[in-house]
């Protein structure tokens, strides 16, 4: 897989991951709390045990693989995310693609916190409800807003986002006694962060 400032040689298609246990909670998991927290998220909450995620994360962090997830769109902006698995500089990047474009923009990266700009909500659902029927990566819906959801930095996320968001965990596999607890965790945290940079703007709208 070739992504132009990027070592081809260790990135490999990760598209496959999201069917195995314990890939949701060690993507989700560490969005789940903040400082204001009071209630523990554990890999139970996304239909995980800690064996799973434990397991898995070895495949996610292996340092010769960097596993990449497209979210490629029909029309207007989609996003890879990739692993980047450097001995010692451990992180998840998020690009942009655009159709019709043969480079990537990195627009954020997590490093154990937020850094970059994020999307609206819309943004977000627009680019899970557009899938590239002609390209490599994945179509489905539920699973491509919840890829995308780390970029959420929106201070006016809809009342609507809660019952989606619950509904794509719930689609993903996530028990649907934990998937409502787990969207609101969620999102908690994502608009508070939102909230601590009052600098924030999306690189879509140019707000």
């Amino acid at each position: 897989m070739l992504i132009m400032g990027y070592d081809a040689d260790a990135l490999v298609a990760g598209e496959s991951l999201l069917a195995c246990p314990g890939f949701w909670s060690n993507y989700l998991l560490t969005m789940c709390s903040d400082g204001g927290c009071v209630e523990r998220p554990v890999p139970e909450w996304f239909g995980d045990d800690g064996a799973d995620a434990d397991a898995l994360s070895e495949v996610l962090f292996d340092p010769g693989c960097w596993p990449v997830f497209r979210v490629l769109a029909e029309t207007g902006p989609g996003a890879v995310v990739v692993y980047r698995n450097l001995d010692g500089d451990y992180g998840t990047d998020y690009l942009l693609t655009h159709p019709g474009r043969s480079y990537v923009q990195q627009i954020a990266s997590w490093d154990g916190d937020f850094r970059g700009t994020g999307l609206t909500w819309r943004e977000l659902v627009r680019m899970a409800d557009s899938p590239s029927s002609g390209a490599e990566g994945i179509q489905d819906t539920a699973a491509r807003l919840l890829l995308v959801l780390p970029l959420l930095t929106d201070p006016d996320v809809p009342e609507e986002a809660s019952a989606r968001l619950t509904s794509a965990l719930a689609v993903v596999g996530v028990p649907q006694d934990t998937a409502s607890n787990a969207a609101e965790h969620l999102l908690a945290h994502l608009t508070r962060r939102s909230l601590h940079d009052p600098t924030w703007e999306s690189p879509l709208s140019g707000r």
